[in-house]
């Protein structure tokens, strides 16, 4: 579990996915002209409870107003900051596959600032190709691509056995944030942070819990 320092202590990586959690409420909220809400309705929502929610929040500064809850557009703006979503974060995907697709394409990322910069793969047959505005570039070409123009993120969504060797052209181009869809653990140095998405995982554990 990844654990840093926060106005008030120590701040769990679950803090921070609860806090995205909270966010994506508030958002819902909003647009659904929502204009206030309380540490219970919220709790309520991300289904967990109002002290969490009370704690969570209190790493970062005092927010709303004891018996009138939480002004939702400024506590989603607060979060938003939180969380670094004030911002654009440049990213390249590496594997141009009908899972790179998908991501590629999810409205979702460019709505919150993740925007991809650059496309790699191997496959020739793919190179040149174009996905919305950007032309699938060829991967052995990337160190000198991401020189030119350096991105935030490397999202990894190659066959496994080509996962760290990606990884590790990502750290030595001075990608600092990686998200990992490959099935395979991957390694990187102190200063660059992993994020693992395995969905092999997340559909075994659900076979698990329905054959019970």
């Amino acid at each position: 579990m990844t654990v840093i320092e926060g106005d008030s202590g120590k701040i769990s990586e679950f803090t921070v996915r609860r806090l995205s959690g909270y966010y994506r409420i508030l958002a819902d909220l909003e647009r659904n002209g929502v204009h206030t809400i309380s540490s219970s309705k919220l709790a309520d929502m991300g289904n967990i409870t109002s002290a969490q929610v009370r704690k969570d929040l209190s790493y970062f500064g005092t927010f709303g107003t004891r018996g009138l809850g939480y002004g939702v557009s400024d506590l989603k703006k607060a979060i938003q900051n939180i969380l670094g979503l004030t911002r654009d974060w440049s990213m390249a995907l590496f594997g141009a596959g009908y899972l790179g697709h998908a991501l590629f394409f999810h409205r979702g990322f460019r709505e919150d600032g993740f925007v991809f910069r650059h496309i790699f793969d191997s496959d020739l047959e793919k190179v040149g190709t174009v996905w919305g505005e950007l032309a699938i570039e060829q991967e052995k070409n990337a160190a000198e691509a991401l020189r030119a123009s350096p991105v935030d993120i490397g999202v990894i969504a190659t066959p496994a056995a080509a996962a760290q060797e990606i990884v590790d052209l990502a750290v030595a181009s001075d990608v600092r944030g990686i998200l990992n869809f490959a099935p395979t653990e991957v390694s990187v140095p102190d200063g660059v942070w992993l994020r693992v998405v395995n969905l092999a995982v997340a559909f075994e554990s659900l076979s698990f819990y329905l054959s019970q």
